[in-house]
């Protein structure tokens, strides 16, 4: 395959780890970010390791940020008392480096050097259900014909993608959606666990994550998590002040433990004809301030063999793992596969279980 030049909108804990993460993959080149204050840009490739240092500890935005505005691009941030934003050099997050450029369009920006672009990563919190189907349109209805690969986590926002299926075909359009740790790197385990059997009965994803870069550098991540516990959704945990989460975080210990979570495993699972939706359950454990996991991340799947042996099959990931090397490193690989597809003419609506093999 050849280089992938890719963009990144968002530069957030999961923007950032994205960006430091793709160092790793040869061909893969970053040639822009952005943020709500402003956007990076180099067609030759950005100077990650300048743009991390200059927004460390200085990400524009608290995770809140306006959502329904057309420069919204931030997955978290450290607030202050004025209401502004943390800063370490001259304007808040990506304004900060050397590479940066203010502006008010950030996302504009970056789709009017689209067609340059082979994929584009949304790593922008989906604290409104039909945000990223929202950004994705704006992609669409410019012409691009790449990809657009995002790591959303809740159920109903597929089938809002999947009503878009056809104006992103029609516009040569890959979007590859959940494609994070869960859903994404959990699912195609799931899907490939399930390959030993004609039929599954259940399917139960139990995730641990602790987070060694803390909860401030990952407000919008831990913010969507929020609302998943008892008594809230996603509206409420949206309107959650800082203040707020933390008196939840500081109730919890610091633990927050979650059942029964709207997360699009099930549905990305079940039109990938693996199992029904109401077969799949995902939970899991959210440490924020321990760098260690609170418990193991395992993937089991039951099932029938062809042979009429009643079986579980179980994956499980190392605990040394990090969420960021869970999340960014399969979003990565997931973007490669779809830049792929998209090169051979496959565009439409992708789960990651449909990169996995058919069951």
């Amino acid at each position: 395959m050849n280089e992938i030049d890719f963009a990144v909108l968002g530069t957030g804990g999961i923007g950032r780890r994205t960006l430091e993460v793709s160092q790793h993959k040869e061909q893969l080149r970053p040639v822009a970010a952005c943020d709500r204050n402003g956007i990076a840009l180099d067609r030759d490739g950005l100077d990650v390791e300048e743009l991390l240092d200059a927004t460390e500890g200085n990400i524009a935005g608290d995770g809140r940020g306006d959502t329904d505005g057309p420069d919204a691009a931030t997955d978290g941030g450290v607030a202050t008392d004025s209401g502004g934003v943390k800063q370490t050099g001259e304007g808040a997050g990506i304004v900060a480096s050397e590479q940066g450029e203010p502006t008010a369009t950030p996302i504009d920006d970056v789709i009017a050097v689209a067609e340059d672009l082979d994929a584009v990563l949304i790593a922008l919190p989906n604290l409104e259900h039909d945000f990223i189907p929202r950004i994705a349109d704006r992609f669409a209805d410019a012409g691009y014909s790449g990809v657009l690969i995002d790591v959303l986590k809740r159920s109903r926002v597929i089938g809002m993608l999947d009503e878009r299926a056809e104006t992103f075909e029609e516009a040569g359009l890959t979007f590859v959606c959940g494609a994070g740790a869960t859903p994404g790197f959990l699912t195609g385990a799931a899907a490939l666990a399930a390959q030993s059997f004609v039929e599954v009965h259940e399917i139960d994803i139990w995730w641990g994550v602790g987070l060694k870069s803390g909860y401030k550098d990952n407000r919008g991540t831990v913010r969507e998590d929020i609302a998943h516990l008892d008594g809230y959704d996603i509206e409420t945990a949206r309107d959650l002040s800082d203040d707020e989460i933390e008196e939840i975080v500081e109730a919890h210990d610091g633990v927050l433990e979650f059942h029964d979570m709207e997360h699009a495993d099930d549905v990305l699972l079940e039109r990938a004809g693996i199992c029904d939706a109401e077969d799949v359950t995902v939970g899991g454990v959210l440490d924020v301030r321990s760098d260690e996991k609170p418990t193991t991340t395992t993937v089991t799947v039951t099932g029938t063999t062809f042979d009429g042996e009643r079986a579980t099959n179980t994956f499980e990931l190392g605990d040394e793992t990090s969420m960021a090397a869970n999340v960014n490193g399969p979003a990565l690989g997931y973007l490669q596969s779809a830049v792929r597809r998209n090169r051979a003419g496959e565009y439409g609506v992708f789960g990651p279980a449909e990169l996995m093999p058919g069951f």
